[in-house]
């Protein structure tokens, strides 16, 4: 009965697991990876108790040969109460059973997590008074152990919901035929740092720089007037007509070598005019020659007040 995992080179899986476990840190994107499993077609339980799960093990086993549950998505994270004693025991029983077991942790930035808390307003799990910040902190400590143990850590920093889903689908889907070619065009600010988990990186700090033009500083990349004054300069139709021919002439490349979700990084140095607007052209064009493009901005809101 017991189906072994292991990862193809694209980073797929080349044979699905009986219990994925998704578990990492609260903010991270637990609940998305819930729907994009749902999607690719697990029976899903949020917030399992852990002492539940050797009796939904059984379950999942004595439905292997019939039309009943044959793998299963669990959520189990730090609002169970004794998750952090009882789970390193319980994987290692369910796996002794010749169950296939595979653990997903997501995680993210400080920065990421108390947007994410203070945008949606919910309370933190892990607080108990002390705050937001103090919580995030004391919740990463806490799943250390947990986080040794898993087969696959995705730090979701810099992703969207969408992103995430799509990300998740891509990486733990068998079936890849006919798989469209999906293109994230990510603009980012690289005196924040580079993103992680790139295969290609464009830096565009050569460009005319609208923060140094007074009427444009406060604006985007995204508003009429930068997008005018940048197209007004020869050098940045040229540069985007060359990232262009280069995508189009590697994308299917990566597409025929198994890759189907690809993270193309456009850097300027603040990541909020430059890179912003040659991400969106990107995209676009992109859009218009069969990908399944979209850009998306990791830094564009900050510094809005210089």
């Amino acid at each position: 009965m017991a189906r072994r995992t292991h990862k193809a080179a694209s980073g797929t899986l080349e044979t699905v697991p009986d219990i994925l476990i998704i578990t990492g840190l609260s903010g991270s994107g637990m609940s998305s990876a819930t729907n994009a499993f749902e999607d690719l077609g697990y029976f899903c339980v949020d917030n399992l108790p852990i002492t539940i799960l050797p009796t939904f093990a059984r379950l999942i086993e004595a439905n292997q040969d019939e039309n009943g549950i044959s793998r299963a998505a669990l959520v189990i994270d730090i609002r169970e109460g004794t998750f952090l004693a009882d789970f390193p025991k319980q994987l290692e029983a369910l796996r002794a059973n010749g169950l296939n077991v595979y653990v997903l942790f997501l995680e993210a930035s400080d920065e990421a997590l108390h947007h994410r808390f203070s945008e949606t307003r919910r309370p933190h799990p892990a607080d108990k008074g002390q705050g937001l910040t103090q919580a995030i902190g004391d919740e990463r400590s806490a799943m250390q152990r947990i986080r040794a143990l898993a087969d696959q850590i995705i730090d979701t920093s810099d992703h969207t919901v969408h992103t995430l889903r799509s990300h998740l689908v891509e990486r733990f889907s068998l079936d890849k035929r006919g798989a469209p070619m999906r293109v994230q065009v990510l603009s980012f600010g690289h005196k924040y740092g580079s993103p992680a988990n790139l295969e290609l990186l464009f830096d565009v700090r050569h460009l005319p720089n609208p923060h140094f033009v007074p009427d444009l500083r406060r604006l985007s990349g995204h508003d009429s007037r930068v997008v005018k004054f940048l197209k007004s300069q020869p050098e940045v139709e040229e540069t985007v007509k060359r990232f262009t021919d280069l995508l189009d002439y590697l994308l299917p490349l990566y597409k025929r070598e198994g890759k189907s979700y690809v993270t193309v990084g456009i850097g300027c140095t603040g990541g909020r005019h430059r890179s912003v607007m040659v991400a969106n052209t990107l995209a676009n064009r992109l859009r218009r020659t069969g990908f399944d493009a979209q850009a998306v901005h990791r830094d564009v809101r900050k510094d809005r007040k210089r």
